[in-house]
């Protein structure tokens, strides 16, 4: 389940590419996949292990172009081990909503980011998310849970005055937003309520069979309840990030 577009980055073979809260990898598999130099980097180790190990299956069954790499990192997004201007494109999705510094792990991606070189980066949506909130103080009350909700406008200010120009904005994963909805009203840990587990295998159905149906219809419903808000973003030729 993806919810950056990378064709819209332009990856592929020789991108240079850090994937930065990279969780359980969905995304840097995706740019492994197409053949990028890839790093999954992330603060938890059991994850990175993980994300590890499935770089080499990819690599050994024949997934991935022989020109691709990928490595996973184990780190803190506000101290990257990288020098300025190391990567062709930056990713960090769902992970600014978990960090009280925001603004700090911002100024490191754009640091690593070369000019010229592009970035995503994805949140949950104001609206979908405070009804969330609204419905469940479990949600969002947990150790490295999510400590604010943002605005667009909000997240595309802190990213332009760090020196990025937002070049698009787009929604995903609107059949997730009413899932989430009826976690939070029947209890997050509520794993066995049958409306959840219905919805559940509905969306298990939907990631595995990508029927037409579905998937036409979340591209009409993303611009009206998709719970991620993706913007895509350019770091100019020359830095004019604010002091």
């Amino acid at each position: 389940m993806l919810t950056v577009d990378f064709d819209r980055l332009g990856v592929g073979p020789g991108t240079k590419a850090i994937d930065i809260g990279a969780g359980q990898g969905r995304h840097s598999f995706e740019m492994f996949r197409r053949g990028a130099e890839v790093i999954a980097f992330d603060m938890s180790e059991s994850d990175m292990s993980d994300v590890g190990e499935m770089f080499d299956a990819m690599m050994a069954e024949g997934h991935v172009p022989a020109s691709a790499k990928a490595r996973a990192e184990v780190g803190d997004a506000l101290r990257l081990p990288y020098a300025d201007n190391s990567f062709d494109v930056v990713l960090m999705s769902e992970i600014l909503e978990h960090i009280p510094t925001d603004e700090g792990a911002i100024t490191e991606m754009v640091r690593v980011l070369k000019p010229g070189g592009v970035a995503a980066v994805t949140v949950p949506r104001y609206w979908p998310e405070k009804v969330c909130w609204a419905l469940s103080d479990e949600y969002h009350e947990v150790e490295g849970g999510h400590v604010r909700i943002y605005k667009a406008s909000e997240l595309a200010g802190k990213l332009q005055r760090a020196g990025l120009e937002v070049t698009g904005t787009d929604h995903a994963h609107a059949l997730h937003a009413p899932y989430w909805w009826l976690k939070c009203a029947v209890g997050v840990e509520n794993n066995d309520n049958v409306l959840v587990k219905g919805y559940h295998q509905l969306l298990v159905w939907d990631m595995m069979s990508k029927p037409w149906l579905t998937r036409v219809g979340e591209q009409v419903l993303n611009p009206l309840i998709g719970k991620s808000v993706a913007l895509y973003l350019r770091k100019p030729e020359t830095a004019t990030a604010s002091s």
